[in-house]
């Protein structure tokens, strides 16, 4: 089954790298006013997903991420639309000299089949389907049990759609069983999948890399953390930590560790846990932290590496920057990381030492998206430093090709 769909993949991956931006574009327009139109349906797909989910027992948070409302269908058209918009990765001049007598010139060009493993979310469906064509690549997606009526409404709403503009529906394909042998089939899919990117929790992710004979790009598991230094506008701090915190909680961007400097650590926390508490978000402490939160969860080592993805939060004071910065690098997973504080040398020195996709000075870590990064939508947020970094966008799905023009030239012999 699964060589079946790679075949097809592959087929319709020659036929769409040769799409003109204009028709890339109207079948991305058609998709999202697809699922526009076809809200209805996909909503009652969804409630069978969301029935079985509190069957089996999901949390409020993964529930949430699984949700499809009208708000969020229309935002993944929007998301859509976005995309459209943007300019044509595919086919730009990256760089043009003359060598031996020859012009060479390196352009920008589709990866080719993209496979995608992911989880609950169901918006990942439209919005990776959306960058790979954008990009002149097809894609492969497997999500997760918790989504599969949903992730098989959307992404066969899109496929009709861009069938109807000209292009293969086989752009998009949806493995359409869940089971472990498939994603591990998947993962060995070579010849037919150019990358796979895993996108969910830390252990798919370990599972994928760990597995996986095809080239994967690793987008990281979201441990991440502010540190509110000695100079920091306290209620400021307790802005950022709640919208960090309690925006969306099951998502890869969300603050999972709160790191507070001794010298304002009672101000500071007091403040913190008041909003925190709107959200009866669990505060997990150290002992320094219990004494000013007696009503705090004593923390354990394996706190300081958890992600959460529920409302709970793991709170650590600590002695200033360099103790904050130790904490990060032993703990986090290089995806996104905030300082607060009013002190520019003392946040500049965390920007430079803090090695993630992406640091913050004042400002909530929940910005580490795609569309908020202006790329239109993301695929993934990748932490390895091979290929790309940060929201995997339009841009960073394309490879690169030489085109050399000659007059009849050859290589001496030596």
């Amino acid at each position: 089954m699964l060589t079946e769909i790679g075949e097809k993949a592959r087929a319709a991956a020659r036929i769409l790298s040769l799409k003109s931006t204009e028709e890339k574009n109207r079948a991305l327009s058609a998709a999202a006013s697809a699922l526009e139109e076809n809200k209805d349906f996909i909503k009652t797909q969804n409630a069978i997903d969301l029935d079985a989910g509190k069957k089996s027992g999901l949390s409020e948070a993964l529930l949430d991420r699984l949700s499809l409302t009208d708000e969020r269908i229309a935002g993944m058209a929007s998301g859509i639309r976005a995309v459209a918009e943007l300019d044509d990765p595919v086919g730009r001049v990256l760089s043009e000299k003359v060598i031996n007598g020859m012009r060479l010139v390196k352009t920008s060009v589709p990866i080719g089949v993209i496979a995608v493993i992911y989880e609950s979310r169901p918006n990942v469906t439209a919005d990776s389907a959306a960058l790979c064509l954008k990009s002149g690549n097809t894609v492969i997606l497997r999500g997760g049990k918790e989504a599969i009526n949903s992730n098989l409404a959307v992404a066969n709403v899109m496929r009709a759609a861009i069938e109807k503009t000209g292009l293969p529906a086989d752009c998009i394909m949806l493995v359409p069983f869940t089971g472990r042998e498939g994603a591990e089939a998947l993962m060995k899919l070579n010849g037919y999948v150019d990358v796979l990117i895993p996108r969910g929790g830390r252990e798919l992710i370990s599972t994928v890399v760990k597995n996986s004979t095809v080239p994967v790009i690793e987008t990281g598991a979201g441990v991440c953390h502010v540190y509110v230094d000695k100079a920091a506008d306290v209620k400021m701090a307790a802005d950022i930590v709640y919208n960090a915190k309690t925006s969306r909680p099951s998502v890869c961007n969300a603050c999972e560790c709160v790191l507070v400097h001794r010298d304002i650590a009672k101000e500071a926390l007091l403040s913190i846990a008041a909003e925190l508490r709107k959200k009866n978000v669990e505060i997990r402490g150290d002992a320094e932290t219990l004494k000013i939160l007696p009503d705090a969860v004593s923390a354990d080592e394996s706190d300081w590496g958890a992600e959460y993805n529920d409302f709970i939060i793991a709170v650590k004071i600590v002695g200033g920057i360099s103790e904050a910065v130790e904490h990060i690098f032993r703990y986090g997973t290089a995806h996104s990381d905030c300082i607060v504080t009013e002190d520019a040398e003392t946040a500049e020195r965390f920007l430079n030492e803090v090695d993630s996709a992406a640091v913050y000075h004042n400002a909530s870590t929940r910005f580490t998206d795609g569309g908020e990064f202006g790329l239109g939508a993301e695929i993934g947020i990748s932490t390895q430093k091979l290929h790309a970094r940060g929201p995997l966008g339009l841009n960073e799905l394309t490879s690169v090709k030489y085109k050399a023009y000659g007059n009849g030239h050859i290589r001496a012999t030596t």
